[in-house]
């Protein structure tokens, strides 16, 4: 499957690319997504391919300084933020599918994480 997916001004723009439909996504309970309301789909950096230009994106990390939460500075909406598996090495990005518009959220199976117990 192939979603196309962007910030709420679109100057944040990407293309995903999942090996199937997406049909669950990660509410995690840490501090900054309790605040940010956004619902996570996990998967390899490789499937998303930002369309945009990467200065258009602005970083943001906080606690143990292991994940870039990736925002807007125009709509301040975060998109998407990447990292690294801890036991494989491997790049990881979490994509919030709130972004996604071809996404249906009703259908989505909603799995809780305890993000705030790390």
């Amino acid at each position: 499957m192939k979603y196309a997916g962007s910030c709420h001004c679109g100057r944040i723009a990407f293309e995903l690319e999942t090996g199937e439909p997406i049909a669950e996504a990660y509410d995690c309970n840490c501090s900054m997504c309790r605040r940010r309301g956004g619902l996570l789909w996990f998967g390899t950096r490789d499937a998303l391919n930002l369309v945009s230009l990467p200065e258009d994106v602005a970083t943001y990390r906080f606690n143990r300084h292991h994940i870039d939460h990736h925002y807007c500075t125009a709509c301040g909406i975060a998109p998407f933020s990447e990292g690294v598996d801890p036991e494989s090495g491997a790049k990881t990005v979490a994509v919030n599918v709130r972004c996604l518009p071809d996404v249906d959220l009703a259908t989505l199976k909603i799995v809780p994480v305890d993000g705030a117990s790390f």
